[in-house]
C-alpha cells in the first residue's frame, strides 16, 4: 500500500469536504477548491480525519492513490491557512512593483515587463536597503501558485555565471567559472 496514500489527512476547524459525482469540493475560510477524482475512490471522513481508499490493487489505482491524497491534503491546508512563496530579484537595477493584480518587473530589458495575476493570487513587493527586491505571492491554491511562480521566473531565469535573475528565496544557484585566459 502507498505510504502517502494511507496517511490520514487532518481536517482543520472550519473546513468542509463534500464528495459528489466524481468531484471533491473543499470549502474553508480562505476560499473554495474543487478536484475531480476517478470513480471508485472512496473518501472516509471520521472525527476530523479524512482517508482515501482505492478501489483495486491495479498499478494505475496505486499510482493515483498517493496523488489524490496529496492533492486533498494541499486543498485542506490551502483553504484553512493558505500558501506563500517569495521571489528575489538579483541584479543591478532590478526592481518589482505591484499595482493591484498587475506586477511590473524591470529586470534588465529595454522595457518593463507587465505580468497579470489571477484574482486568487495576492501579490506584495518589498524593497529594503541592502537586500534584493522581493515579490511575495500568496494564494489558497498551491497548484496555481506554483504555476504563477514558474511563469514569473521564466521572465528572467537565474543564470549560472553572475547569478543574476529571478529566484526563490533561499534557492541556491550553482555558479560556473567563466572563461579562463590562455596562459602562454
Amino acid at each position: 500500500m502507498s505510504r502517502v496514500g494511507k496517511a490520514t489527512i487532518a481536517i482543520p476547524r472550519g473546513v468542509e469536504i463534500k464528495h459528489e459525482k466524481g468531484f471533491v469540493h473543499v470549502k474553508g475560510p480562505k476560499g473554495q477548491l474543487s478536484q475531480r477524482i476517478e470513480p471508485g475512490f472512496e473518501l472516509k471522513i471520521e472525527e476530523n480525519e479524512l482517508n482515501v481508499v482505492r478501489p483495486t490493487e491495479q498499478k494505475r489505482h496505486k499510482a493515483l492513490h498517493g496523488l489524490y491524497r496529496a492533492l486533498l491534503n494541499n486543498m485542506t491546508q490551502g483553504v484553512s491557512t493558505g500558501f506563500t512563496r517569495t521571489l528575489e530579484l538579483i541584479g543591478v537595477g532590478y526592481r518589482a512593483d505591484a499595482k493591484g493584480q498587475v506586477l511590473e518587473l524591470s529586470v534588465g530589458y529595454s522595457h518593463p515587463v507587465f505580468f497579470g495575476l489571477p484574482p486568487e493570487v495576492t501579490v506584495a513587493t518589498e524593497q529594503q536597503k541592502g537586500q534584493p527586491p522581493r515579490i511575495i505571492l500568496s494564494s489558497h491554491d498551491k497548484q496555481l501558485l506554483g504555476q504563477i511562480v514558474a511563469k514569473i521566473r521564466k521572465v528572467r531565469p537565474p543564470e549560472p555565471y553572475k547569478g543574476k535573475g529571478i529566484r526563490e528565496a533561499g534557492e541556491v544557484v550553482r555558479r560556473k567559472a567563466g572563461k579562463a585566459a590562455a596562459k602562454k
